[in-house]
């Protein structure tokens, strides 16, 4: 399958960068914050660790093809610093290009509505280029992204991943 070419986004408030390398030392303290680990598990990683990830990450789509991977840091118009990232990962299922999405914002930029408005971008710019349906993976007591997720649309469908309930629009 050939996947689009992403592209910065724009919203009110957030500018959405393609993920680059080049990304990793600044967003090393964003994630530092263990409190970002608390329903997903793992730990903040090393600058080290982004590096890797994000050269995998900037490829761009999984070795066979089959799926498309769209990573980007989130910014505040105006401002240099990230405050986080938006992603999501694509894959034809039956007729339809479904994006399994997921978001991360710095605990200190928590609250203000960030999450909602870099997913909603991003989601917008998602159909435009053809994908039909989101879903996402959250964990039954993280009622922030809870709330992110109701605000994109999705609704819990009662399956798992073992912890994590799987929303779908």
């Amino acid at each position: 399958m050939t996947w689009p070419k992403i592209e910065s986004i724009t919203s009110e408030r957030l500018r959405l960068e393609p993920l680059s390398v080049e990304h990793a030392p600044e967003m090393v303290e964003v994630l530092a914050d263990i409190s970002l680990y608390e329903y997903t598990g793992g730990e903040a990683p090393s600058l080290e660790q982004l590096h890797r990830r994000y050269t995998l990450q900037t490829f761009g789509q999984s070795e066979d093809r089959s799926q498309g991977w769209f990573n980007w840091i989130v910014k505040p118009i105006g401002g240099s610093a990230p405050v986080g990232f938006v992603q999501a990962t694509l894959e034809r299922k039956a007729s339809e290009v479904v994006a399994n999405i997921a978001w991360v914002i710095s605990p200190t930029h928590q609250g203000q509505g960030i999450a909602s408005e870099g997913v909603r971008a991003m989601a917008n710019w998602l159909h435009s280029k053809g994908v039909t349906g989101l879903e996402a993976y959250v964990h039954p007591e993280h009622h922030a992204s809870m709330g992110v997720a109701r605000n994109q649309g999705l609704h819990p469908t009662g399956l798992t991943d073992g912890i994590e309930i799987r929303w779908k629009s």
